[in-house]
């Protein structure tokens, strides 16, 4: 075998070339005076200019920027119990130059920040006020282990942002355990002197944490003096509860609806000792920024102006679109105006395992259903890939994207995001660990709930119902309600999803008729003779619902004979009979509360009514279920529920005050999502 030999000359050749800094287990530091020629982890939008200037994002809106140190540091291994491993120090030090160019003057995205995560990936991170590090749903979660020393530049409330020009330490979150004005100590004028971080010039950011005094301490400044005596920021705090063994280093920065260049000169970092000084003289600078003579204001109108006939055009343009491509036209409003959080098609593909059929939940009328798990997160998902041969794929896509993507309520389920490729239409959802409620009424291999958890389902559901009819900014038809379509989550509380057939409405529309849509056995009859859709039609689904729960039974049922059981008439034969309580589910053997049993069977009974203008109101309803309005004896004399008479069921909701009103609330079909024509 011939022997390779390599000469030192090639060694040095090969160091240069690539001009990796020096790492090693006692050595973790390295030092860039601009990013030429570097092996960066770069993601987003993030990109190294030729004279080595890194940039982080550009004037594109909503976007973010990542450039991450490569390769993992070791933090916090104190705790190892291998005695061959020596105890790694949670001290660092780090400074960095920046500078932050917006869009326009004294107007731009929301700013940058400097990194320790667990992670490269950052799955769920969104633009604008989270820096592309978190979202709504896992912002100040425990489970992050992220340390973030933030640059922001706007003033978000939802995040407690002191102002639109600040410095902040934050853990797991973007509510920041410190924060404070931009600003530097000058030791000449013995005070703090402010600094605007939208300048466009370059700045000075020193970060430096002490493990044995536990103490983080934050320093800014400009380039053209050295670092104050004085930090901006220090707190007291223990990193070791926080920080995982193994981190990475680095920046994530973002843009919102106005944008930002976010800008890295040069970066130093050290683990074992204070951080090497930058050569600011050798630094690449960031384009010059313009400063406008123009009046904003005026500015603003103008830009406002442009934009409104932008749109306009748009507007146009896209209607004649439409008539051409109605699903890639629907496609191109939504994504624009309505899209909530885009995942990459690769990290479903590994968190489904493939979509291996090991991994499927079931199969529906509009595809099929994977259990998931984020590699980046370790969070459960629910992914529904729409069949490819479903008449309405796009259709049921958009309106779940445009409905549920911009609901929250915590009896429904929450549609986390979205993903496309190929034609592929993903759903991305919460995972519900207890599957759908008709597998625990009606499946043998579900244990059976008892009346205290199906009465909190029920009143869940009432009053994820109640949100949609009349607590969000417009009024949402689900046209669905059903078991099958309410989920159970870890605490067998109900949420209501699936929301392929839903309606979306202004208040007070006028009824306008639709195809009828829905599952046999929920529909109120007078779709059947209209076609017009209500949120009493809904109701009249959770009357069917309501008395699905408590007897255990479907609302219509085959029997040996060649007949069918419709459940509401043989309830309400119990009712005429004085007997009730007979209906109720035997799987219960009697352990119920008998007042609210009595309560769901007849309030179920009366939400059946055949004419919408009796049917109580999902907020009657709610008033109801929580003992703030007493149901009154219905009528035993009555030929069937469907039958009784107007003046009867007056009597019956006369206790409900009156400020709750009893009026329908329809739909148009100019505004309606599905089946409208």
């Amino acid at each position: 075998m011939a022997t390779v030999v390599i000469s030192l000359p090639f060694l040095v050749t090969l160091f240069f070339i690539f001009k990796l800094p020096f790492m090693s287990a006692q050595n973790d530091q390295f030092i860039y005076n601009g990013f030429n020629q570097t092996n960066l982890h770069l993601d987003g939008i993030a990109k190294i200019h030729s004279n080595g200037l890194l940039q982080l994002t550009n004037t594109s809106n909503q976007q973010v920027g990542y450039a991450f140190y490569p390769l993992p540091l070791e933090f916090n291994n104190s705790s190892s119990s291998s005695s061959s491993v020596l105890p790694r120090s949670l001290s660092f030090f780090t400074n960095f130059v920046f500078a932050i160019v917006p869009q326009m003057p004294m107007l731009g995205g929301h700013g940058l920040a400097f990194v320790i995560s667990p992670s490269l990936e950052f799955t769920y991170g969104v633009a604008s006020q989270y820096l592309g590090i978190f979202n709504t749903s896992n912002n100040g979660s425990p489970t992050n282990n992220i340390l973030a020393i933030e640059v922001d530049t706007v003033k978000s409330p939802d995040v407690q942002d002191i102002d639109s020009n600040h410095v902040g330490i934050d853990v797991n979150g973007l509510v920041s355990n410190e924060s404070a004005p931009a600003s530097y100590f000058s030791g000449q004028e013995g005070k703090n002197r402010s600094m605007e971080l939208m300048s466009g010039n370059p700045m000075h950011l020193w970060i430096d944490y002490n493990e044995t005094e536990k103490l983080l301490n934050v320093t800014l400044a400009p380039t053209s003096i050295p670092k104050p005596n004085q930090p901006l920021l220090s707190e007291h705090i223990d990193l070791s509860q926080y920080l995982s063994e193994s981190m990475y280093v680095g920046f994530s920065a973002a843009t919102g609806a106005v944008a930002s260049d976010h800008y890295i000169l040069g970066w130093s970092f050290n683990k074992s000792g204070q951080a090497q000084s930058l050569d600011v003289s050798k630094l690449p600078q960031p384009p010059q920024h313009r400063k406008s003579k123009e009046n904003p204001v005026i500015r603003m109108i103008i830009i406002s102006l442009i934009t409104v006939v932008v749109v306009l055009v748009l507007v146009t343009g896209a209607t004649f679109i439409w008539r051409r491509k109605k699903y890639e036209e629907i496609r191109e409003d939504w994504e624009s105006e309505y899209g909530p959080h885009r995942f990459i098609y690769k990290n479903l593909y590994k968190a489904t395992k493939g979509f291996s059929d090991k991994e499927l939940l079931g199969v529906g009328g509009f595809g099929k259903v994977y259990k998931g798990t984020l590699s980046s997160s370790n969070r459960q998902i629910a992914v529904k890939k729409v069949s490819h041969d479903s008449k309405q794929g796009m259709k049921e896509f958009v309106a779940e994207i445009i409905s549920l993507g911009r609901l929250r309520h915590r009896n429904l389920v929450q549609l986390l995001g979205y993903c496309r490729r190929k034609g592929e239409l993903l759903l991305v959802y919460d995972y519900m660990p207890n599957g759908s409620l008709d597998k625990f009424l009606y499946g043998n291999d579900k244990s059976n709930l008892d009346w205290l958890q199906r009465f909190r389902i029920l009143k869940g559901v009432a009053s994820g119902l109640l949100y949609l009819h009349e607590e969000w900014e417009q009024v949402v038809l689900h046209r669905d309600v059903k078991a099958s379509n309410v989920l159970l989550d870890a605490e067998l509380n109900g949420r209501l999803g699936d929301f392929g057939l839903a309606r979306l409405c202004d208040h007070g529309d006028n009824s306008e008729s639709t195809n009828v849509a829905g599952t046999v056995g929920y529909l109120a009859p007078e779709l059947t003779r209209t076609g017009r859709v209500t949120t009493y039609t809904d109701v009249f689904a959770f009357g069917a619902f309501m008395l699905e729960v408590a007897c255990g039974r479907k609302p219509i049922e085959p029997q040996r004979l060649p007949e069918e059981v419709i459940l509401v008439d043989w309830v309400f034969g119990c009712w005429r009979k004085g007997a009730i309580l007979d209906a109720s589910d035997a799987r219960l053997e009697g352990n119920y509360v008998v007042e609210e049993m009595e309560l769901v069977l007849k309030l179920g009974l009366l939400c059946s009514h055949s004419t919408p203008e009796v049917r109580p109101s999902m907020r009657q309803v709610m008033q109801f279920l929580d003992g703030n309005a007493d149901l009154q004896e219905l009528p035993h004399e009555s030929a069937c529920v469907g039958n009784f008479t107007s003046v009867e069921a007056s009597e019956i909701l006369s206790s409900i005050p009156s400020s709750f009103g009893m009026g329908l609330t329809p739909c148009s079909s100019s505004n309606s999502i599905l089946n409208g024509r």
